[in-house]
């Protein structure tokens, strides 16, 4: 794939390069447990750093190179991005939510800290998040308009009419026959609208015009939503191995997914159709949205 201006690139080695560079911003963006109260900062930096692809920084700092701009000049909001994603794998997992005692292969947070810390640890990272977006020494190349902006889509896009109310529509239908637009619901909100914030977010702070935008803005609605799907399948196809967290609670909990909905090839060739859509999308851009054409072809074809 042609990913960076002209150099040639597989999607791995792009994958893997934009994840060091965030991996090591995060390094430096997070304190040490050298800092006082130790534990809390032990917690957090066991989940940032326990593995993850570091998809949603990955997709802002692309749709910055998208629009023309530098995938590096937002590695800050990237990383804010990855904490706030974080944190709700953190609070996710609890017994009061999805009860799981594997994520990427390793222990959840809570059964390592405890319950209070893997709560505390997650409104740190939230916190942290926004601490981050707002520091007045980074990104000095963009206006305090747009950063203003970012910021207000961002805790959108994570509140009540975001990843929260998704969240919330997932517990109260656990057990429940649901419709289908209750399930579009739980997963426009609860994964999509991350994703789709992530890509704004980028595009934002990389000057963005609105017709940019708005075709990303589809782009990350449709593979937001196939990246949920892939979860429900592999949550029944795959194993802890393979996933490094717990498989089949979806259907222990009866949780609403599409599979349990429409059933497992169905929602394969749903998600098939909305890669398709997503890629469509971006044929407003040329060749430096090829990162993104490539992601949107991996949701759907990866194993973890």
């Amino acid at each position: 794939m042609k990913a960076i201006g002209d150099t040639m690139i597989s999607l791995n080695d792009y994958l893997q390069e934009r994840k060091t560079i965030v991996d090591e911003a995060l390094e430096h963006f997070l304190p040490s447990p050298d800092h006082y109260p130790p534990t809390i900062f032990e917690s957090v930096r066991y989940s940032v750093f326990a593995g993850g692809k570091r998809l949603r920084p990955i997709l802002c700092m692309a749709a910055a190179d998208t629009v023309g701009g530098q995938g590096r000049d937002v590695v800050a909001a990237a990383c804010a991005l990855e904490m706030v994603h974080t944190y709700s794998l953190i609070h996710d997992d609890l017994p009061a939510m999805d009860d799981d005692d594997y994520r990427r292969g390793m222990l959840t947070n809570h059964k390592v800290f405890g319950e209070g810390m893997a709560v505390l640890a997650g409104d740190a990272l939230l916190t942290e998040a926004f601490q981050l977006l707002s520091r007045q020494d980074i990104m000095r190349h963009v206006s305090a308009t747009r950063r203003l902006q970012v910021i207000n889509e961002i805790a959108y896009a994570i509140g009540f009419f975001g990843m929260v109310g998704g969240q919330v529509v997932d517990l109260d239908s656990e057990g429940k026959d649901v419709e289908f637009g209750t399930l579009q619901y739980i997963h426009s909100h609860k994964t999509e609208a991350l994703i789709s914030v992530s890509l704004r977010v980028g595009a934002l702070l990389a000057g963005s015009d609105n017709e940019e935008l708005s075709a990303l803005s589809g782009y990350g609605k449709k593979i937001g939503l196939a990246f949920q799907i892939a979860d429900d399948i592999l949550d029944i196809e795959s194993s802890l191995e393979v996933l490094g967290k717990d498989t089949g609670s979806d259907e222990d909990r009866k949780k609403a997914t599409y599979p349990a909905l429409i059933g497992l090839e169905s929602s394969r060739t749903k998600a098939v159709e909305l890669v398709e859509g997503a890629l469509l999308d971006l044929q407003y851009f040329d060749h430096k949205a090829e990162p993104l054409r490539g992601i949107a072809k991996f949701i759907v074809e990866r194993e973890t």
